[in-house]
């Protein structure tokens, strides 16, 4: 096996649940060329990696489909041997299929999964984690042993953010992309409210979510926050979680990010559910969810962008308390 490339393409948190992958394959194959193929914007997680060869960003955003022809192009004269493709959409398939690679191994759901050499089926099993779902990919090739995410901040990360590591701290990583993923602001102001002023706090998250933050430090009452959003790479975010007291997020791409460094780190379950298998995998993992049975959760595998009842019981009825064990 000389020459091998991963497919993931899909958001943050899924490109950081892919990389049990590449550590599996280069324990087996040490000798082996790696390559990473993922979406444009999430490169930088792969910085200094020392497993990958090259990352191939594709770049969804300008020209998806021509941008997509040139990778497509540039993977079939790679010649690859092995080509495992962890997305389930029919572009990513097309691109395994045309590979010329002598193993395509990918997921039954993807529609071309019938050009692969060997396809394993990807069923949402309750306490089943994404990782185990990926790392079936290559069982046949490797062994069943489970594998950890994992993503290497380099010393500059963590010489970037050694000044903000005086005393302890906390990290809060309030943003996601879905509303029903999102503990509410005036939630997050509860907790940061009941922490020690004694205690430092900073907020992360990308310059989209620099409004967010401003919005939740003007209705805190506490002396020691810090908008770092959009000011910190993946990297150094990840640098900096590290020696937090805790990382609280939601159920979203920080939560995966703190995983992959193995921080503390306590997630904020709202309309989803930990039993779909994305959940924290440090060794200090905790979730706060709702104590209550509703209904109506989980009202989907992902999330919303309205509340489908028009509650958001699942986000409102968390109480402060329930964080108090990890403060």
């Amino acid at each position: 096996m000389n020459k091998i490339l991963i497919i993931q393409t899909a958001s943050i948190g899924d490109v950081i649940l892919a990389t049990p992958v590449i550590e599996k394959l280069h324990l087996h194959f040490p000798e082996a060329q790696i390559d990473f193929l993922l979406k444009k914007g999430t490169e930088s997680l792969f910085e200094g990696h020392p497993f990958l060869h090259e990352v191939l960003a594709w770049d969804k955003k300008s020209g998806k489909y021509l941008n997509f022809d040139k990778l497509m192009h540039r993977v079939w004269y790679a010649k690859y041997d092995l080509v495992v493709n962890m997305q389930r959409f029919f572009l990513t398939g097309l691109m395994t299929a045309v590979s010329r690679a002598g193993m395509r191994i990918g997921f039954d759901k993807n529609p071309l999964s019938f050009f692969y050499t060997k396809k394993i089926p990807h069923k949402i099993t309750s306490g089943v984690h994404e990782i185990k779902r990926n790392l079936s990919l290559i069982t046949g090739i490797t062994d069943d042993r489970e594998v950890r995410p994992r993503i290497y901040p380099s010393p500059a990360d963590l010489h970037h953010v050694s000044p903000m590591k005086t005393g302890r701290y906390y990290t809060i990583s309030p943003a996601s992309l879905w509303f029903t993923k999102q503990y509410p602001v005036e939630k997050w102001v509860d907790l940061i409210n009941s922490m020690s002023h004694e205690e430092k706090i900073y907020l992360l998250g990308s310059p989209a979510d620099q409004l967010l933050c401003d919005n939740i430090i003007r209705q805190a009452h506490h002396p020691g926050i810090k908008n770092l959003a959009g000011k910190l790479t993946f990297l150094q975010s990840a640098a900096l979680m590290l020696d937090a007291q805790m990382n609280f997020t939601n159920d979203s791409a920080p939560m995966h990010l703190a995983s992959a460094v193995n921080a503390p780190v306590t997630a904020v379950y709202c309309s989803t559910i930990p039993e779909f298998g994305f959940g924290p995998l440090s060794d200090d993992s905790r979730v706060v969810e709702v104590t209550e049975k509703l209904p109506c959760r989980p009202c989907g595998l992902h999330g919303h962008q309205a509340c489908p009842e028009k509650h958001f019981r699942c986000a409102y009825d968390i109480n402060v308390g329930q964080f108090s064990h990890f403060l």
